[in-house]
């Protein structure tokens, strides 16, 4: 039995739309394998584990499980520029920020946010968190990271300047950005008939998800406060699903970055 988990945040939809029915079709070939939905630091808590043999994580968690983690497929949640869910909100100018406000549903998205200030800035802020539920005008912080759907809507404020921080990274590095990508435990995918049965049912997966945009739209649009139009248009033109080889460069930058800056652990084949 291979145990996937995923989150079922709304730029995950397009990845497992038709899953359950390929993982379901493992049968047929001796293999089985069952989807878990959960929070994005559950699944990492538990790839790292072992209960858990493959998760679609963040970036950041995939750094810090070493070499015992292997990516398993060319699906992946990335933009290419703009990202829309994912800002920060600033009371004051950019190069003035002071606190931080960390949205406690992103580690990726923090360490983001953290490399962004640093290199455009010359910055370090003292991050706080900025609990989900919380309202902005309760967080006592110069800038507020904030990731879906208050990103997207965000209440009414004094800002005087808003980042969307897909956006500021695709232009500052010219490169892509991944959020998040399918991570196997390399003892789960040992067997090359397992590893190839599961690369290609999550590919495939995701290319279907790709022509389902207007079907996924149209259910969850309401639920999230969104027009099937704007939801449509997130699915189409602000994410990016293929982990292509401007995707692998990104995030290699990004791993270089956030260790230079301590925010994940040193990779032990990065030179000191």
């Amino acid at each position: 039995m291979l145990r996937l988990g995923a989150v079922s945040y709304l730029n995950t939809k397009p990845l497992i739309e038709t899953l359950p029915d390929h993982l379901a079709s493992l049968d047929r070939h001796g293999q089985r394998g069952e989807l878990r939905l959960d929070l994005p630091s559950r699944l990492a808590r538990d790839l790292a584990a072992g209960e858990l043999d493959i998760a679609l994580i963040p970036s950041v968690e995939y750094f810090r499980g070493g070499d015992e983690y292997e990516i398993i497929s060319n699906a992946a949640i990335a933009c290419r520029g703009p990202v829309w869910s994912v800002r920060v909100l600033s009371r004051v100018p950019m190069s003035q920020v002071r606190t931080l406000a960390l949205d406690e549903g992103s580690r990726t998205s923090a360490a983001m946010s953290q490399i962004l200030l640093a290199e455009m800035h010359g910055i370090r802020p003292q991050t706080v968190p900025f609990p989900i539920g919380t309202s902005p005008d309760r967080v006592d912080a110069d800038a507020l990271l904030m990731i879906g759907d208050r990103a997207m809507h965000p209440a009414p404020g004094k800002y005087q300047e808003i980042w969307d921080l897909g956006d500021r990274w695709c232009r500052w590095t010219e490169l892509p950005f991944v959020f998040a990508m399918w991570v196997a435990r390399r003892s789960a995918i040992a067997d090359p008939q397992i590893r190839e049965s599961i690369e290609t049912a999550l590919n495939a997966s995701r290319d279907e998800g790709l022509a389902c945009f207007e079907t996924i739209a149209k259910r969850e649009a309401a639920p999230h406060g969104l027009t099937v139009e704007d939801l449509h248009r997130y699915f189409a033109e602000n994410l990016h699903f293929q982990l292509g080889n401007g995707e692998r460069s990104g995030l290699a930058a990004f791993r270089e970055k956030a260790e230079h800056l301590g925010l994940v652990p040193a990779s032990p084949h990065t030179p000191p």
